[in-house]
């Protein structure tokens, strides 16, 4: 058989919050969500966002994910990059997928945070969604070696002065 037949192809445009903010000691924490069970891949960390609606703005999309994911409203918002990621391995339900994911990532500042105050509590608001676990990590222990990051949270990660 013609593999390239077999072969699945997927892109996917979507739009991602990168927000960053210091605790009330001041120490900065990145915003992270964790994929659900009935997400890809499960368990690994990724930037609060995900696909733009057909005929919705991705200016738009990055406040409706935000507030989906981490039930924060996004009071200002900056485009500040573009990612892709372009794979062509097993993905979901272990079939071949020639996948090409293109990232929005936006500088985001979200109600609630004042110098000083502690960060206000994320939630997942969606039912039934990718994304399970919504919180605050210290910067220090985002990419430590325990949880797997998808590649856009390790571009944002690495270019973290960008955002600021």
């Amino acid at each position: 058989m013609n593999e390239h037949r077999e072969t699945r192809r997927t892109q996917r445009l979507g739009a991602y919050g990168v927000v960053v903010a210091d605790d009330e000691t001041g120490t900065p924490r990145l915003l992270l969500t964790r994929i659900s069970p009935t997400g890809y891949p499960a368990g690994w960390w990724a930037l609060p966002g995900g696909g733009v609606d057909h005929g919705e703005s991705p200016h738009d999309a990055v406040v409706r994910e935000v507030y989906e994911e981490t039930g924060l409203t996004v009071l200002e918002k900056r485009l500040v990059d573009v990612h892709h990621v372009h794979t062509v391995a097993p993905g979901r339900d272990d079939r071949f997928e020639d996948y090409h994911g293109v990232h929005l990532l936006y500088a985001v500042r979200v109600a609630g945070v004042e110098p000083g105050a502690p960060l206000p509590t994320p939630h997942v608001v969606e039912v039934d969604g990718t994304t399970d676990v919504a919180t605050w990590l210290p910067l220090d222990q985002v990419d430590d070696g325990v949880r797997q990051l998808l590649p856009a949270a390790q571009h944002a990660l690495a270019h973290l002065t960008d955002y600021r």
